[in-house]
């Protein structure tokens, strides 16, 4: 098969209305004789952060001398980014190759494999073909139920910030996403929470994870964030200090940049501590290394031009901190394009007092929200009384990103900002036209 034809056959089975469980992935790695069991994971889930957290912990692997491997999901340019070795995508001809391999038993079953479980699935086959010593392998939706949730124990578990998304398939409380994501908790495991407790989370989700992982006799450690000092930020990364490592720079621009760093740094001294062989100056190193797109990340400066994968209320909080910040309160010229399902009141209530303009446009995804749609909700929230300072941005929706990109240049000029979020299918398109 052309590199063409092998994505359009992983892309043919799509998630929508598949049956949660495990047992397809299960049947299938079975098939291809259980790579996954002769490798070794650090599995992350979580709602907000665990991709800049993931890239972290796999650039400090890396750094020690570890062929480490990467997964993770959705991809911003090209979908070899889901499969990463040492910091280098999958290539075309590997990802060929392992399709070859893998369709005949997934042709074969009688319930055929969701597009995520038979990326799933081939990945585990790459990861071992590769010879990696560890995998940081990202959860896809949820955890209990995620494909990736077919290994064994884990050398680590690591659940991110916890926050509403994908209501539909999680649950409607924060207590039933908990849950979902405890799921990666396995039986003895080591597992590592991040700090829930703030504005819109209480007790109750730590409260679940040590429940879990009391009932499966798991090792809990919840991440210290009072390590962090001297936070320094600016538009080519931010610099602070932890104890006891003194000053990091870690090359990504958000805010919030410097909670995820810590995560992953107290994920690395939990792995060092089970024997890896992972120094201060690897830490150091590693992290300063990192690359990571779509997070709060620059990518013109005459105007700048942020591109953000937020994308629920947590997500956009953290972005207008990263922009307020920076900035101060200078007005910012947003581009926004969400999925159909987003709480879109609920982001607005963060993005309109600091707004100049809002051009909408619709993801290359079926499951985005049209332009006009999106416009009216924005002007539905404009209004609404969540709303503390009552805002005039212009709103325009537009028929196109290019046509978006295009007007929101424009009216920026040299000296404006803007600030393209939403969805990450959208930075893609993005990329291509500034491109």
């Amino acid at each position: 098969m052309s590199i063409k034809e092998t994505l359009k056959y992983i892309h043919s089975v799509k998630w929508q209305g598949s049956k949660p469980g495990l047992e397809r992935t299960d049947e299938l790695l079975a098939k291809l004789g259980n790579p996954e069991k002769k490798l070794k994971f650090v599995h992350v889930a979580g709602t907000n952060g665990k991709g800049s957290t993931s890239a972290c912990i796999a650039a400090v692997l890396q750094q020690a001398g570890y062929v480490t491997g990467l997964y993770t999901s959705p991809y911003i340019l090209s979908f070899n980014e889901r499969m990463q070795v040492n910091g280098e995508n999958i290539t075309d001809d590997e990802l060929q190759q392992m399709v070859e391999k893998i369709r005949p038993f997934a042709d074969a079953m009688t319930d055929l494999p969701t597009e995520f479980e038979m990326i799933t699935a081939l990945a585990m086959m790459y990861f071992l073909h590769k010879k990696c010593d560890i995998v940081v392998l990202e959860v896809g939706l949820g955890g209990r139920l995620d494909s990736t949730n077919v290994i064994e124990t884990p050398e680590l578990a690591v659940i991110t910030s916890i926050g509403f998304d994908h209501i539909k398939e999680l649950g409607d409380t924060l207590k039933k996403i908990a849950f979902e994501k405890a799921g990666i908790i396995k039986k003895g495991s080591d597992v590592l929470i991040y700090d829930n407790e703030d504005e819109f989370i209480g007790n109750e989700i730590t409260e679940v994870f040590e429940k879990i992982a009391k009932s499966r006799k798991a090792n809990l450690k919840k991440v210290d964030f009072s390590r962090i000092s001297k936070q320094r930020f600016s538009l080519d990364g931010v610099k602070f200090n932890l104890t006891p490592y003194g000053r990091i720079f870690v090359p990504l621009a958000g805010t919030y940049q410097p909670y995820n760093v810590t995560m992953a740094i107290t994920a690395l001294e939990i792995l060092r501590n089970k024997g890896y062989k992972i120094s201060d100056d690897d830490i150091k190193s590693g992290i300063s290394k990192v690359k990571w797109m779509g997070r709060f990340e620059i990518v013109s400066k005459k105007p700048i031009i942020i591109l953000d994968g937020a994308h629920n209320e947590q997500g956009i909080k953290a972005t207008v901190e990263s922009l307020k910040s920076h900035f101060g309160k200078k007005k910012i010229i947003y581009i926004v394009g969400v999925m159909a399902d987003k709480n879109v009141k609920k982001m607005m209530r963060y993005l309109l007092p600091n707004s100049e303009a809002f051009f909408t446009v619709k993801p290359n995804n079926p499951r985005a929200m049209d332009a006009k749609m999106l416009k009216a909700q924005i002007n539905l929230a404009n209004h609404d009384a969540l709303i503390i300072e009552f805002t005039r941005a212009d709103m325009i929706a537009c028929d196109s990103v290019a046509e978006a990109i295009s007007m929101a240049k424009e009216r920026a000029g040299d000296d404006g900002i803007i600030c393209v979020l939403g969805s990450l299918y959208l930075l893609a398109e993005v990329k291509e036209c500034l491109a």
